[in-house]
């Protein structure tokens, strides 16, 4: 084959097709670096494809070279590749002219440390969690059923079309779209002033405020993931106050947002399956809980509706529960009125027992008594009086002749004493007089009493009194015998009279004694009180 760079003339240029040229460089590559070792930093490693082979990177602070690992060399690896490790590879240089690209097949595979990023990141892991950033007290729980939800991500990836059509499927609500960066520079400013913006946002405002807020992007090798490590991205998601959920990249891929997040999904997808619940299975679950509740309902009135059964023929008649409560009130209602007529009969006994204490010739004596008291006493004050003048007057008489030196004194002294006596001599008076006005009001008291006992007052109504010859009062008809002569007072005279006819029918068995008098004087009253009617 002719040399690709061997030319006569700039215008003699040989000329050669695209597969040709690819060709040529390849095995120019493959036979300059046949067998070549490499240092450098595993970067979006994804495990092996589903053919067996591994496509990944290996990078430095300054360049990046695609790397892949066949199936079989695969299983010769003494140890699985990670994300984020330093290795050494061994292997050689190719080129793919599908697309002009440049790769390294690895047909070995050393561990050499971990990688830079990686120690950056868990430098920053370390310190961000010593801070409290990463505690599982500060994470929230989700809301069961938000009405708005925040999505923080880039407006025309694929991320937003899955996070709507999966929402849409499950249960549609309203999502509000923050569109910003998620890769490259200022991407990490952009992604925390979204979720300070979604923060602030009034509940009430034309534009409502989230109920959780979705920070999602696609997958991508560590440095496309970058943003979402980056300090100001974590402290936002942390001091987030709308519960936030982190779906970066895929379920391999981890970034510090997820630590601070308070849920992390696995996918874009995820998240919006973790936002909010089916719609169908929420009114399944509704259909079934109303249909327990309404058989429950149902069985609770039955068995309540039994036991009021079972209560009611337990429950005696209204017959039985009133029988014993109307033979007590039967029983009374036929003793009241002998209880009454009894009563009436014992309250006249005591009111004549009483009486019989207050005859006029008691009260008499009585108050002769208290007059001759207080007369002994005013005679003895009279003579104390007089005693104590003349101890006086002899005092006097000594003073003066003992004292005829002092006579002023004795003149003062004497007239104290006199003032003294005369002071004494009204107190005296006032209460003689004081206690003379008692006695006389508590005489007129018991008059008045005497008066309202009196049996005159009882003949004012219409009753009279009956008396034999000898002036005796006469309480029964047996005591009186045919042409007997009588004598009937009245409240105003006193009529005689001759008894006729028959003596009267002997009192009942029942009849009480008269009472007995003390003295023949104490006017009589019927011992048998006067007819009253049942009350019932």
């Amino acid at each position: 084959m002719a040399n690709l760079f061997d030319v006569d003339t700039p215008s003699n240029l040989t000329e050669y097709s695209v597969s040709e040229l690819s060709g040529s460089i390849k095995r120019t590559v493959e036979t300059a670096f046949d067998q070549v070792r490499v240092r450098g930093e595993i970067s979006g490693y994804r495990g092996p494809h589903s053919s067996g082979h591994a496509y990944f990177s290996l990078k430095d602070d300054r360049a990046r070279i695609d790397a892949v690992i066949w199936k079989g060399s695969m299983s010769r690896l003494k140890f699985r590749p990670e994300e984020g490790m330093e290795v050494i590879a061994t292997g050689k240089v190719t080129t793919f002219p599908g697309s002009s690209k440049y790769q390294i097949v690895i047909e070995s595979l050393e561990p050499a440390g971990a990688g830079a990023l990686m120690a950056l990141i868990e430098e920053r892991k370390r310190k961000l969690a010593a801070e409290g950033l990463f505690d599982p007290e500060r994470k929230r729980r989700l809301p069961f059923l938000p009405r708005v939800i925040g999505v923080v991500t880039s407006p025309t990836g694929a991320v937003i079309r899955d996070i709507l059509h999966r929402i849409s499927d499950r249960f549609p609500v309203r999502v509000l779209l923050w569109p910003v960066k998620v890769q490259g520079e200022g991407s990490g400013q952009e992604v925390a002033n979204a979720i300070h913006g979604f923060n602030a946002l009034s509940p009430d405002g034309a534009i409502p405020r989230p109920d959780v807020l979705i920070v999602a992007r696609g997958g991508g090798s560590l440095e496309d993931l970058w943003s979402f490590n980056d300090e100001i991205v974590v402290r936002a998601a942390a001091e987030s106050r709308i519960p936030l959920i982190s779906a970066v990249g895929h379920e391999t891929d981890w970034t510090l947002i997820d630590y601070a997040a308070d849920v992390r999904a696995p996918t874009p997808t995820g998240a919006a399956e973790m936002a909010v619940p089916v719609k169908a299975e929420l009114q399944s679950q509704l259909a079934a809980l109303s249909a327990r509740l309404q058989g429950g309902t149902g069985r609770h009135m039955d068995q309540r509706r039994q036991n009021l059964r079972s209560l009611v023929r337990a429950l005696p008649s209204l017959d039985q529960l009133l029988a014993l409560p109307r033979r007590r009130f039967d029983e009374a209602a036929a003793g009241l009125g002998r209880g009454l007529s009894l009563n009436t009969l014992n309250k006249r006994r005591g009111f004549e027992r009483f009486a019989a204490h207050l005859r006029p010739e008691l009260l008499t004596g009585r108050i002769n008594e208290r007059r001759q008291t207080v007369n002994d006493r005013m005679i003895r004050i009279e003579r104390f009086i007089e005693r104590r003048a003349a101890e006086l007057g002899s005092r006097l008489k000594r003073a003066d002749a003992v004292l005829g030196l002092v006579p002023a004194r004795l003149d003062t002294q004497v007239a104290r004493f006199r003032d003294r006596l005369s002071n004494l001599g009204r107190h005296a008076d006032s209460t003689l007089a004081h206690q003379l006005r008692r006695w006389r009001a508590d005489v007129l008291a018991q008059d008045r009493v005497l008066q309202s006992l009196s049996y005159k007052n009882v003949l004012l109504r219409g009753y009279a009194v009956i008396r034999d010859a000898d002036d005796r009062p006469v309480s029964r008809a047996a005591a009186l015998v045919a042409g007997a002569a009588i004598s009937i007072q009245f409240a105003d005279a006193r009529v005689s009279a001759v008894t006729g006819g028959e003596a009267g029918p002997p009192p009942p068995a029942d009849t009480p004694p008269a009472a007995p008098r003390k003295r023949s004087a104490k006017p009589a009253t019927p011992e048998k009180p006067p007819e009253q009617g049942n009350l019932f």
